[in-house]
């Protein structure tokens, strides 16, 4: 255990000796508190490479910089005393540490899956991961020909840009095995489907397999010709319900604002397909809200229709999340973006860590015992 642990860090002096250094994210906390990750890059100060960590609590970030070789005695002290996974990028491979709670270790090695940024500035300016002159944005009514976005569109490029934002920072920092398989459930025109696609191929340059999964055939209809139109060879939609798409594998599972249960039928299939990633902005929550027994401590509020529905919100969406735990799932709930651009505004992230919550269903239990509700739709599909 000692030797693959030093490897590592060898890896990791290696890297920044010779130039090859890209990121270093350590994650799997060794016990419950505020901190949740810490996430190492490089940076410039006062003509001086420094290692700028970033250590991620559960309500806010705090950065401190250290010189290299501070940053790396104040690292090694954290593998396996405060974190159990640690992966390096670096721009000839990725490495993986990964150590159980029972002392078992996986130290994993694949090809290369960022490209290695040559600015080092401390300050960086506020990036756009979606460029407005990309020709696919047009096609979709978001900016003109000039490249310019349209008065009316400004709130859904926002919308996008900050998608890509979260995906970025989510899929960048857990090693994924290539072609990654991504299937979008219920894509509807394609903004975030093209979006996502055409950062990974054509920033990251990553080797995908996309399709987007869409009950509307003219809509399907219409990303098809524009993924042709684009030369996005490995990007297609189809025309099924969610609940009849089958695959045998995914690695990415999306769903954006899929309506009340359709948000269940995709995480499930995403939890039997055993995703590394489940992606979902819920909308609609009448499945639980029909349960709903009002006659409880809550009574005295619940009888206004406005606080109701956001209960049925925070029910619906936070036993989905103990469900997702349960199956081994670290899970986030977060606003995607602020509710002045759209109101469906949720996000739940599920990160696949192979170390299931035993109390998540006894939780669910508990929730429903309290507010009368006899079933979950979610249950149903997976128990």
């Amino acid at each position: 255990m000692i030797q693959n642990i030093e490897a590592f860090w060898s890896h990791l002096e290696k890297s920044l000796f010779n130039d090859e250094f890209i990121r270093l994210t350590l994650s799997k906390p060794k016990t419950k508190g505020e901190l949740q990750n810490i996430y190492v890059r490089l940076i410039l100060l006062k003509n001086e490479k420094h290692l700028s960590c970033t250590f991620r609590y559960k309500t806010k970030d705090e950065t401190r910089n250290y010189l290299f070789e501070e940053g790396v005695t104040f690292l090694r002290q954290q593998i396996p005393d405060s974190f159990l996974h640690a992966n390096l990028f670096t721009s000839i491979q990725n490495i993986a540490l990964e150590i159980s709670k029972k002392g078992n270790i996986r130290f994993l090695t694949q090809p290369a899956t960022l490209n290695k940024s040559t600015s080092l500035a401390h300050d960086k300016a506020k990036k756009r991961f979606i460029a407005p002159e990309r020709p696919y944005l047009q096609a979709l009514g978001i900016t003109n020909r000039q490249g310019q976005i349209l008065k009316e569109a400004q709130a859904k490029y926002k919308q996008i840009d900050k998608y890509i934002e979260i995906m970025d920072n989510l899929l960048t920092n857990k090693p994924l095995v290539t072609p990654i398989h991504i299937a979008d459930m219920g894509s509807g025109k394609g903004y975030l489907t093209f979006a996502l696609y055409d950062y990974l191929t054509h920033e990251l340059g990553w080797n995908i397999n996309m399709v987007g999964v869409e009950l509307r055939p003219n809509l399907v209809d219409f990303c098809n010709n524009l993924a042709q139109k684009m030369a996005f060879e490995h990007l297609s939609f189809i025309a099924q319900d969610i609940k009849d798409y089958s695959s045998e594998k995914i690695e990415v599972l999306i769903a954006l604002h899929a309506c009340d249960t359709a948000t269940d039928i995709a995480i499930a299939k995403g939890i039997q397909s055993n995703a590394q990633f489940i992606v979902c902005a819920p909308c609609c929550h009448k499945q639980v809200r029909k349960q709903m027994n009002k006659h409880n401590n809550f009574q005295s509020i619940l009888k206004h229709g406005i606080l109701e529905e956001r209960q049925a919100e925070l029910i619906t969406d936070g036993i989905r999340a103990l469900i997702m735990e349960y199956y081994g799932y670290s899970t986030k709930v977060f606003e995607f973006i602020s509710s002045e651009h759209t109101g469906k505004n949720l996000m739940i992230v599920g990160t696949k860590n192979n170390y299931p919550n035993p109390d998540a269903l006894q939780q669910v239990e508990e929730l429903k015992q309290q507010f009368g509700i006899q079933y979950h739709y979610l249950e149903k599909l997976l128990f």
